[in-house]
């Protein structure tokens, strides 16, 4: 199937690894032109080169910075127009949590949980819609997590994994006007080296097999490759309809029912 995204641009932050990086794969391989953002010098120059390497006209650039500092989302959308000419895609991949307590955590503990998962998200979003709006239309999809959609993982990270789909969901209303598609992803439990699940598999004695026998139906993790895959066609004019959307990437290993 064409999904249609030939010549477009794409920016992904967190693209330098894990599923941030499978998903600029991705969007190349489909003949976007993509700019990653990330905070480590080696993994965005390996993350470039792979990427890079593909049999496709697309090209990549990479952005180094720390999206939640002040006026590096300035910088950062600057430099897809500055590379590209412009934006029509925008994946907001950053986030992560904090396995503390209520008691046990800090308001710095959540404002930096909350600064990575959605206010980057925020501000990026502000900043690109202007752009999408001069190509056009647009789409943007922020990755959330199933543990946003019902309850799981730690209390800073389904707060805020919550908040980001409440945020797509209310901006998709905003921007449907302007022709730029908003839609929020939910992975499930996601395997790749350096990632969450491969440390906890790494460290428990069993390699988590007792939590893959009850919580996968599939009995395996995903792989980031089956996320980005659905990325793609999310942020494609194939999925012209799919809009203030929300869809788990889980192999059932959610609970809820919608």
């Amino acid at each position: 199937m064409d999904l249609q995204l030939a010549e477009k641009v794409a920016m992904v932050s967190g693209g330098s690894r894990g599923i941030g990086f499978h998903i600029a794969r991705e969007l190349a391989a489909e003949g976007c032109h993509v700019i990653i953002s990330g905070r480590g010098e080696k993994d965005l120059k390996d993350a470039v080169d792979e990427i890079g390497s593909q049999k496709s006209s697309s090209r990549c650039a990479s952005f180094r910075g720390d999206i939640t500092e002040k006026g590096v989302p300035e910088k950062f959308v600057q430099e897809a127009i500055d590379f590209f000419g412009g934006v029509d895609i925008l994946v907001n991949n950053v986030g992560e949590g904090s396995p503390k307590t209520l008691l046990e955590s800090t308001d710095e503990d959540w404002d930096r949980v909350f600064g990575l998962t959605l206010f980057h998200a925020v501000r990026l979003s502000r900043l690109a819609i202007p752009e999408m709006k001069k190509r056009g239309g647009g789409s943007i999809l922020n990755i959330a997590s199933i543990y946003g959609r019902e309850s799981g993982g730690s209390m800073t990270y389904n707060a805020s994994k919550a908040a980001l789909i409440g945020f797509s969901k209310s901006l998709a209303k905003e921007t449907a006007k302007d022709n730029i598609r908003v839609n929020s992803l939910c992975p499930g439990g996601i395997l790749f080296p350096g990632g969450r699940w491969a440390e906890r598999v790494e460290a428990a004695p069993d390699n988590l097999q007792g939590f893959i026998d009850s919580e996968m139906p599939l009995g395996r993790f995903g792989r980031p490759e089956e996320v980005a895959a659905v990325a793609a066609l999310m942020v494609s004019p194939r999925a012209s309809l799919v809009h203030g959307a929300c869809w788990t990437v889980d192999g059932g290993q959610s609970r809820s029912n919608i």
